[in-house]
């Protein structure tokens, strides 16, 4: 028997379906064991030796394993062709040697697409691991624990409020900091533009001044209201002819099949798609055997299969969209070093696969695979200008034309920007024509801002760096949603106050280490691991020898003096200039005092110098007032009526809450996130302190209804049983009637059963169990179920984009972990002690008394 091990169950069950009986596949469920979280796991002073540790949730599947395994004549390592997949090989083979289950042959094996023919042929083509590969990964997972674990120490206790820092993961915070900074500098210009609607031959254009006066007109020329005007005029006083019409043959040549990083940008530009969910998408279509593997920087398409992409667009369209030679791709990406194709469909002749958000992310593979071995796009490019009688005044139309699609029939690549003028249609103008003119416009407008990233942008500039890898950006992206570094409004990145805060300490502390050419340097040396041309450990001692220096003597210093010099560093944003006159930096609440920054247990605030005869605090970020949420020390926002003791306004681990008094016995409640921050104040304070509020007895029990606000959300209580409120306003508004209303309510349907609640939505058959697979919404949020196994969605996966093949994922995933361990087994009942006789004791004592006499 021939034991094959992949990463996933559904990748085990169709290879297996390919190889026949004699072979065994299972899944090890991605990575078997890691680098516990603890000091000693990387020993630089023992050649950065690694302490591994098994994953305590895969133990039953390592069983399966190696019990298969001391079985078999063949160990055949068939995980995914790239680092990670090797690596994972790696620890499996070490594993199953530690538990002296390790067949005397063992081989490695890769493949770039799960169809039959690539699994078979991988099979006759057996190699050892990759010790480089291997080396890589091992240089990889120390550089990250090292910096992970000696850098974030640091910041525990340097920087309250801090929660971790990254090798690649603080670099890309930082680009999102800098964009801010670079919005916050920024000083927009005031200019105008004046343009006329026109027609010809009964079809609309638009044409812009380019010339007033017999001088030049740029984007900013005309720069306030009365100079627009003034052209306005001339405009509309001006009878226009077309002097000249230039027209200017274009080619455009298709985009290369996806990279990881590519595929990323498209799907977040086409499709919505977070990095994360485009990556869970596109590894279930490679596990059905439909994409090829997705984590690649090559651009490259294997021979066959640019064959087929020309014979599918034959098919599809004439012959004159195939081009005359097979186009070749080269990655111009930096640190590209990927052996392995594209990501493209196995089948050209498929042109969907899947459903829901699959099929989209399919169709959008096939069509740029497809669309890269198309024909050019032949387009003409017209430029057409008109001038008054007088030559002092012109204006200028420009568009363009497709006189043969080619590619364009097909796909368009995705803009982060605008569409602009160039590719709008005009009509047919020849010299001497005089378009009738319909309108004369002016417009104001302010130049503006570097916009904020979105994911693609970010993702794309995080390649042009070469900082990081593009397999790794998705979960680094959501490492810094998780946090509360950034926040995601509209579709882009903005910096919270933590991130700028870590950033800004990593920046004076520690610039070298998140400085972009740095962090892209370091990756080379990484790379260089990977193609046998460095020597891991070299590379790490060379890394540490700086940083561990380094990491020391930030942590020698003094936390006042770290303040101190964040301070100073953080001016301009914390006392930006207000352009009057006036000191930033003057209290305006006593007028005498100094602000400055200082840290708290829970994170940096601006406090006045003049504390605690002045009590001013404000938020860390600029523009904050005083009692604003945030991370900020106490703020007081008044003085309860009956106790007369203070209530202030503070920030914990939990977020901001509100206490009334100070020491052991003071009250607190936190502050909920739908109450409006500019509503907020002593009334609000009161009334959340007040809590729990009894709205009266019931009139069937006579027992009292409460209202209040708990760790799940504001709710009502009686005698036992509660039901849900829909905001906190409710809490303090809901009267009797509506209280015993939404109390029967619950009671007849929100039960923990399963079968007395209506699903959110049924998603159909599971496709391996037949099991039908709901979506219901839980006590800890929305879970999927297969009647037998409940699966809790991970955060980043929204519930009205589950598709079924996701949801069957998470319940298999979740069904191979075995039991909850919070769940504990019914004692065994203990047999009844035997009693011994008392004729066969009493000899016993009898000789013991004897000698000790």
């Amino acid at each position: 028997m021939q034991l094959v091990i992949v990463e996933s169950p559904a990748k085990a069950k169709t290879i297996e379906k390919y190889l026949g009986g004699d072979f065994r596949v299972l899944a090890s469920y991605g990575h078997i064991r890691d680098l516990p979280p603890k000091d000693g796991s990387v020993d630089p002073d023992e050649g950065f030796a690694m302490q591994w540790e098994n994953y305590a949730d895969k133990g039953k599947q390592l069983k399966a394993i190696a019990d298969e395994a001391k079985k078999a004549d063949r160990l055949i390592l068939a995980t995914d062709p790239d680092r990670e997949g090797e690596a994972i090989s790696w620890h499996v083979q070490e594993v199953l040697r530690a538990k002296k289950a390790l067949p005397q042959k063992v081989d490695r094996v890769t493949f770039n697409a799960i169809t039959k023919a690539a699994v078979t042929d991988a099979m006759k083509a057996p190699r050892a691991l990759d010790e480089d590969l291997i080396d890589a990964y091992r240089a990889r997972r120390a550089l990250d624990y090292l910096v992970g674990f000696t850098l974030s120490p640091v910041l525990w206790r340097k920087l309250p409020g801090a929660k971790s820092a990254g090798r690649v993961q603080s670099v890309a915070l930082r680009l999102v900091v800098d964009r801010e900074r670079e919005i916050e500098l920024f000083r927009p210009q005031e200019y105008w533009s004046v343009f006329a609607d026109m027609e010809q031959d009964g079809q609309g254009f638009i044409a812009r001044l380019v010339r007033f006066q017999g001088e030049k007109i740029d984007r900013l020329t005309i720069g306030n209201a009365g100079d627009a005007e003034k052209a306005k005029q001339a405009v509309e006083a001006g009878r226009f002819s077309v002097a000249s019409v230039e027209t200017k043959p274009l080619t455009r040549n298709p985009p290369p099949p996806f990279t990881t990083s590519t595929l990323q940008q498209e799907a977040a530009r086409k499709l919505g798609f977070s990095a994360s969910h485009t990556m869970r998408v596109a590894q279930a279509l490679y596990e059905d055997g439909a994409i090829t593997y997705m984590r690649t920087d090559g651009v490259q398409m294997d021979g066959s299969a640019i064959s087929a992409a020309r014979k599918a667009v034959a098919d599809r369209y004439d012959g004159s969209y195939v081009p005359d030679k097979p186009r070749q791709y080269t990655t111009k990406a930096k640190n590209a070093q990927e052996a392995h194709e594209a990501i493209r469909p196995t089948d050209f002749s498929k042109d969907k696969a899947g459903s829901g958000d699959h099929a989209r992310l399919y169709d959008l593979i096939w069509k740029r695979a497809l669309a890269s071995q198309m024909a050019s796009a032949r387009l003409e490019r017209t430029t057409v200008e008109m001038t008054d009688g007088t030559g002092q005044t012109a204006l200028r139309a420009t568009g363009q034309v497709v006189l043969f699609p080619g590619f364009l029939a097909l796909y368009e690549e995705g803009r982060d920007d605008q569409e602009d003028e160039d590719s709008r249609r005009l009509p047919r103008m020849a010299e001497g024509d005089a378009p009738a003119k319909k309108a004369v416009h002016s417009e104001q407008h302010f130049t503006q801002p570097p916009p904020r990233f979105s994911e693609a942008s970010l993702v794309k500039k995080m390649e042009e760096l070469g900082i990081g890898r593009p397999s790794t950006y998705a979960s680094t992206l959501q490492t810094l949603k998780d946090r509360n570094y950034v926040r995601i409004e509209k579709n882009r990145f903005f910096a919270e106050e933590s991130g700028r805060l870590v950033t800004a300490f990593l920046e004076r502390f520690f610039e070298r280490y998140v400085s972009y050419d740095y962090t892209a340097g370091l990756e080379e040396e990484l790379d260089e691991i990977s193609g046998g041309r460095a020597q891991w450990q070299a590379v790490l001692e060379a890394f540490w020898k700086d940083f561990k220096p380094k990491t020391a003597q930030v942590m020698e210093q003094k936390p006042s003096d770290i303040t101190a010099a964040l301070d100073t560093f953080l001016e301009p944003f914390l006392f930006p200039d207000k352009g009057d006159g006036s000191d930033p930096r003057l209290c305006p609440n006593c007028g005498e005092g100094r602000l400055g920054l200082r840290g708290g247990r829970f994170g940096a605030f601006v406090a006045c110098s003049n504390y605690p005869e002045c009590k001013y605090t404000r938020r860390f970020a600029q523009g904050g007032g005083e009692g604003e949420n945030g991370d900020a020390g106490p703020a007081e926002l008044g003085e309860d009526p009956v106790t007369g003791e203070k209530v202030t306004q503070r920030s914990g681990r939990f977020g901001p809450y509100i206490q009334l008094g100070e020491g052991k016995d003071a009250k607190r409640a936190s502050i909920p996130k739908d109450v409006p921050g500019e509503d907020f104040g002593i009334e609000w304070a009161l009334k959340l302190l007040s809590l729990p509020r009894t709205i009266g007895d019931h009139p069937e029990s006579g027992k009292p209804i409460t209202a209040s606000i708990g760790r799940y959300g504001p709710y009502l209580a009686h005698d036992g049983k509660y039901a849900r409120l829909q905001s906190t306003t409710e809490v303090f508004e809901t009267g009797m009637n509506a209280a015993v209303v939404k109390l029967a309510e619950a009671a007849s349907g929100g039960g923990r059963r399963q079968g007395s609640r209506e699903p959110l939505k049924v998603l159909g058959a599971h496709p391996r169990t037949e099991l039908e697979i709901k979506l219901m919404e839980g006590r800890f949020g929305p879970y999927v179920t297969d009647g037998t196994t409940n699966a809790t969605l991970p955060k980043t996966l929204a519930p009205d984009q589950l598709t079924l093949e996701e949801a069957a994922q998470l319940i298999d995933d979740r069904a191979a972990k075995g039991p909850t361990k919070g769940k504990k087994k019914p004692a065994a009942k203990k047999a009844p002690a035997k009693k011994v006789p008392a004729k066969k004791a009493a000899p016993k004592k009898a000789a013991a008394k004897k000698k000790a006499e």
